[in-house]
């Protein structure tokens, strides 16, 4: 009778772990994921050319590399330099290197890097875009009461206050 043998990759391993392989497709090399350690939840990646589309659930991070049409509540989204997001998401901090279109609702913090695109009815407390960056659409800066409010997976309805028009010399085409 034959030995039996554990197959061999024919390719190079890389591990998921912080600071094994190479730097996630579409951010920075060395630049660790912003705002995000291992101990923080539940973390869903949405890998280069995977496409996901439904409602997202009992998800603290969101990395969008592919391609999402979704609706979610949750704390962190990261859309990957290629990666799209269209829907609508309630989230406490947005960094954007690819495209958002839909309703985007930014409790805490909007970061639009200088390969993001973001477009639709956006609401944030916070916003930094850098140089390149795009914002088209409605935006409104939320008030203290509603970028304290935390996510809550149970309610369904999302606050609408009145929304402020972006001023032409702030939205690129």
């Amino acid at each position: 009778m034959a030995d039996a043998k554990t197959p061999t990759p024919n390719f190079p391993y890389r591990g998921i772990g912080p600071g094994e392989g190479a730097a996630r497709p579409g951010f920075p090399p060395g630049a660790p994921t912003p705002g995000v350690t291992e101990e923080e939840g539940a973390k869903l990646i949405v890998g280069k050319n995977i496409r996901l589309k439904g409602e997202i659930a009992d998800c603290d991070t969101l990395v969008v590399e592919g391609h999402v049409e979704a609706s979610m509540r949750s704390r962190i989204i990261e859309i990957a330099e290629g990666g799209v997001f269209v829907g609508k998401v309630e989230i406490d901090s947005a960094h954007v290197r690819g495209t958002f279109e839909g309703d985007l609702t930014a409790r805490e913090r909007l970061t639009i890097h200088a390969t993001g695109k973001v477009s639709g009815h956006i609401r944030y407390g916070q916003v930094a875009i850098e140089a390149g960056g795009e914002i088209a659409g409605e935006t409104e800066v939320l008030g203290k009461e509603a970028a304290k409010k935390p996510a809550s997976p149970s309610s369904s309805e999302m606050p609408s206050p009145a929304p402020r028009p972006v001023e032409p010399a702030a939205m690129k085409s």
